[in-house]
């Protein structure tokens, strides 16, 4: 039986995909988000390890609170660092009737193998994906995350391919991430993909500021102020936020 690097659990999530959400934060992730607010869940394979089968007696303690809409989402970290778990944990909890959602920024995606065919098993037990889209511009995502675009952009065509379910997240960062231009090349990418029922756009914050000093690691946004209700709404705009279904439908 396959076990995961585990850096935390969340039992009552309510902004982790639909409904009331057990969550796993799994430990490790290879981007650099400059604004990551859990920088401790970047190394790989080190935290508390758990089997598949002791997560889901966890989770099912709390299966009441749910309701028709609840389940369990995977975040990060990056889930898609550790597939093998991955597969045989969603694998048991559809088999038990329970809503999977992954919460991933896609960094790790490839149609090569052996990744690839372990993606698409993956899909076969994944109800929704939370795809987090940092930067349209691949020199801009470069800049902001240490990694490339490509590959994740990819992945979200591959999503459209197979017609999974997907929402798309975008961190606003003033000075980073909230230009115009950039926000409408995002929603044109968007409105090329049928599958996305839902876009979201997440404010940046600084509330993680603290861990980087704790690890000893310089924090570059210091001086980067959360985004104003006026600038989010803006970008919510651009973006047609939580009415991207009806936009699609031409309503």
């Amino acid at each position: 039986m396959t076990s995961a690097y585990v850096h935390s659990f969340e039992t009552f999530g309510s902004v982790d995909g639909p409904g009331i959400r057990f969550v796993v934060f799994l430990q490790g992730c290879k981007m650099r988000c400059l604004y990551c607010h859990n920088p401790d869940t970047w190394k790989q394979n080190i935290g508390d390890e758990f089997t598949a089968d002791q997560i889901i007696k966890k989770a099912l303690r709390y299966q009441t609170y749910w309701g028709k809409d609840g389940g369990v989402t995977c975040s990060g970290g990056e889930p898609l660092l550790q597939m093998d778990f991955m597969i045989e944990f969603f694998k048991e909890l559809k088999a038990q009737g329970v809503n999977t959602t992954i919460d991933t920024a896609a960094g790790p995606f490839t149609r090569e193998e052996p990744f690839f065919s372990k993606f698409q098993e993956l899909m076969q037990y994944t109800d929704l994906v939370m795809l987090d889209i940092k930067h349209i511009d691949n020199e801009k995502h470069k800049e902001l995350t240490h990694v490339e675009n490509t590959n994740i952009l990819d992945c979200a065509r591959y999503l459209d391919e197979i017609k999974k379910d997907v929402w798309i997240r975008h961190v606003l960062v003033p000075g980073y991430t909230d230009k115009d231009e950039d926000l409408q090349k995002l929603h044109e990418f968007i409105a090329t993909l049928s599958n996305v029922k839902r876009v979201e756009v997440l404010p940046y914050h600084s509330f993680g500021a603290f861990k980087w000093e704790e690890l000893k690691i310089p924090y570059k946004l210091t001086d980067v102020d959360a985004p104003s209700v006026e600038l989010t709404d803006h970008a919510k705009k651009i973006l047609h936020v939580q009415s991207y279904a009806d936009y699609k439908a031409g309503k």
